[in-house]
């Protein structure tokens, strides 16, 4: 079973949880062949963006259950790899999309949280049931914290309760929520604006979403002066600009 499936075409590479079986959980076998999908998708000149699916009416049931019960001591559990695939999704040097036409629970929410844009469909259903289990939602904070409003983080982590995709939306843990039938067209949307961006500008970008800030003022605006002057006098930034003034499209996009 190759329990993550990937296509590229058009500057777009879905990877997608194929073990509906399962309901998708988080294997170890799954989050390595996710690791191995990344890391190709990271090094392949025609993958622009990357968009995070699932085949079954499942998008992720979380780490898989199964296999942390059956593990003996020494074992590397699937939270403990899952550690690694989210730090992999949040560094990716590439946008990442998540579509979420189905549930997801626990683990598969930091899938979600690492993706730098998530849409589901308005009827999916979200819920962090660690605190059910007996355990706590660890991992997956470093992902989905940075996301969700104070507040209703304390409400969902300590309740557990089921919410839905609106309510994710309100809440910052996914982007947009949709009706089901234009799930495909909103990914779609967002792909078709990503794909216009200079691939080191986005990396950039992303990297300056992710910056921690400088006590001081003045030592922030200057790392950022520095920061934008390097893009201006990049290749690839002067081809930017001079795109925009001859009014055609960049090298880049095609």
């Amino acid at each position: 079973m190759d329990l993550v499936r990937t296509a590229t075409g058009a500057g777009v590479t879905t990877l997608t949880l194929d073990n509906p079986e399962n309901r998708n959980a988080l294997s170890t076998a799954l989050l390595r062949r996710m690791l191995d999908a990344l890391a190709a998708s990271a090094a392949d000149p025609d993958s622009r963006v990357v968009v995070l699916s699932h085949t079954g009416p499942v998008f992720c049931s979380g780490v898989d259950l199964k296999e942390t019960a059956a593990a003996r001591p020494g074992d590397k559990l699937p939270a403990e790899m899952l550690a690694d695939v989210l730090a992999a999704l949040w560094e990716f040097p590439k946008p990442v999309v998540a579509r979420i036409g189905g549930p997801a629970r626990a683990g598969g929410l930091g899938l979600i949280g690492a993706a730098d844009i998530a849409v589901c469909a308005r009827s999916v259903t979200f819920a962090f049931t660690e605190v059910r289990l007996g355990v706590i939602p660890a991992v997956i904070s470093s992902t989905v914290l940075p996301r969700l409003a104070p507040r209703a983080a304390a409400e969902l982590y300590l309740t557990g309760d089921v919410f839905d995709g609106t309510r994710a939306a309100e809440v910052g843990l996914v982007t947009a929520a949709v009706a089901e039938e234009d799930l495909d067209a909103a990914v779609a949307a967002y792909c078709a604006s990503l794909i216009r961006g200079g691939p080191l500008a986005l990396a950039g970008t992303k990297q300056l979403l992710r910056r921690t800030r400088s006590e001081s003022i003045r030592t922030d605006l200057a790392d950022l002066a520095q920061r934008s002057a390097g893009y201006f006098k990049s290749a690839e930034g002067r081809e930017g600009v001079a795109a925009s003034r001859e009014r055609r499209d960049p090298d880049w996009v095609r």
